[in-house]
Order: C-alpha cells, then structure tokens, then sequence
C-alpha cells in the first residue's frame, strides 16, 4: 500500500515534524554524516531516511499510536515500531563537552506522564511520570544537557546529581529555582521568617526570575510535540524521545 504521507512533498514536514523543510533537509544530512543510513544485517529498510526521519518525528509531535501512523507511510504497526527502536536513539541531542568560559547556564526538571510505571513513579500532580533534568544555556536558549529520566517522586536536587545533569555541566555557572536548596547552584535568596529582603537582594532575585523563566519557556515549546504529555514508550523510550525532541528544538531555534 501507498504511503499519504512523505518527505517528499514538502507541505507535510511543518506540520508532521514542527521544523521547516529546509531545517527538516539539515538534520537528515546530519543524520547521514553521522552513519544513521548505513546498510546493516538484514533486509534494506523500505523507507528512505527521509521518510524514516519523518515518521519518528510525526510519531513524537501527534502522539497517534502506531496503528494510526503506520498506515499513513504504507507499513505495518511492527515495521514502524522497528523504525522508531532504530532511528529514535540516533535523533538524540549529541552530548555537550565543553561550554564557553563565560557561559551560564539553567537548569529545571519537568515531568514527562509515562506509562511505563517501571521507571516511573507517581509525582505531585497524581501520575506515573519521569523527572527529566533539563540545562539550557541562558543566552542561546539552547538545550546543552538532558539527564537519565527518574522517577517522577525524586526531587530536583536530588535528581540534579543522579541524573548525571551534574556531572555534564562541572563547574560552569549554572542558576536555578528555590528547589535546589544545598547543590551549590545559584538560587534566590530567601527571605526569613523575621524580616523583609533588602533591596539589592529583590532587585537579584527579579533579575534571576526573568532569566530562569527562559528554561520554562523552552519546556513549552517542547512539549508542542505531545508524546512529552503523554507518553506510552517503554523502557529507554522516553529518553530517546526528550534527548530527540530537544535536538528537533535546537535545530528550530538555530534554523
């Protein structure tokens, strides 16, 4: 059966993928720079990169099962779900080494509802969901580290450091919010319970508000790809899909 849809006809990617077909064009190079389309053991894939790229991209973004999906590009529910076991690891993030001497970074965790009750656990807001420590860097708004998802009843500093956040960060200057009480990261000043803030310490917590509110933003534009609300992969699945989802978001800032 004939495919609907594909990533050759242009008027499909925006919608499908969340990038423009030009951007779209700039990661399946990258993906094939990087070894994503070399021949393995086995049958040859029927789908070309492109439209390979294209499913794991529409299956993130609409969250439609795969029983949905798959007839869309002209295969089975078990042919797109091999796709997306292959393909998802290779779209992640690639790991940050190094930062700018002069750079500072964000960090905040956000909850992903997951399905997968093995890795997950219920948090504050009543579901079964993963922590996922997210850096970015505060003036790019680029997503610069993603950490090991845990489960959703672990708080953020405890998460900070078990996720390896902390460790791929190292010494940079990194901000958060008040729940990062002890890590050593830069967070507001609290007021006792005795007395008023001085002004030089409202004018910084201000100026440290607008700043953090960065990473809240780009928890929004990310969780326009909606398998970040609701999402039914299992196992490192949810990993693959926020490490991929945050190089989808990366290439749409940069274009």
């Amino acid at each position: 059966m004939a495919g609907v849809i594909t990533a050759s006809e242009p008027s499909w990617i925006a919608p499908f993928t969340g990038l423009s077909p030009r951007t779209f064009g700039k990661l399946v190079t990258q993906l094939r720079r990087e070894g994503a389309d070399a021949p393995g053991r086995g049958r040859p894939w029927k789908l070309p990169l492109q439209d390979r790229v294209l499913l794991v991209a529409a299956y993130w973004r609409t969250n439609l099962t795969l029983r949905q999906l798959a007839p869309l590009f002209g295969g089975s529910k078990s042919a797109a779900d091999r796709v997306i076991d292959h393909l998802g690891p290779k779209l992640a993030l690639p790991p940050r080494r190094r930062f700018r001497a002069n750079a500072v970074l964000i960090v905040d965790g956000t909850l992903v509802p997951t399905r997968d009750h093995s890795v997950a656990e219920q948090s504050k807001k009543y579901r079964y969901s993963t922590n996922h420590q997210v850096v970015v860097d505060a003036d790019t708004r680029l997503v610069v580290v993603i950490g090991r998802p845990l489960p959703g009843n672990r708080n953020d500093c405890r998460a900070w450091a078990e996720s390896g956040a902390k460790d791929a960060v190292g010494k940079t200057v990194t901000i958060a919010d008040g729940g990062y009480r002890g890590t050593g990261l830069v967070i507001p000043h609290r007021r006792s319970a005795d007395e008023e803030l001085p002004d030089w310490k409202q004018a910084h917590n201000k100026s440290h508000k607008q700043v953090r509110a960065r990473v809240e933003h780009v928890f929004a534009r990310m969780k326009t790809w909606k398998i970040l609300r609701d999402c039914r992969l299992r196992g490192d699945g949810v990993h693959h899909a926020m490490r991929g989802i945050a190089r989808l978001h990366n290439l749409n800032v940069t274009g």
